[in-house]
């Protein structure tokens, strides 16, 4: 049944999840006095955004080959139905 849902809705679901996410990675390194600088934690940060952007976008071209090749599938079972007939 995801298959059928909208690709533009891939990016917009995890939008919330990732905003709260980075707020508490935020507060830990804030609060944890680690000797790891804020902003190598701010790199790293952006860095896994970015690769969690490009596995949204292939996961988005996955989701759409499968919906293309159920349809033709779906197409191919009717057209054996009618010669079979």
């Amino acid at each position: 049944s995801t298959a059928n849902a909208p690709e533009e809705d891939a990016p917009n679901r995890y939008s919330r999840t990732d905003r709260t996410a980075y707020s508490r990675y935020s507060r830990d390194a804030n609060s944890s006095g680690s000797s790891v600088p804020n902003n190598a934690l701010e790199n790293r940060i952006e860095e896994l955004e970015r690769e969690l952007a490009k596995e949204r976008q292939e996961n988005a071209r996955l989701m759409k080959m499968t919906q293309d090749k159920e349809e033709l599938i779906g197409k191919l079972k009717e057209e054996i139905d009618l010669l079979n007939r």
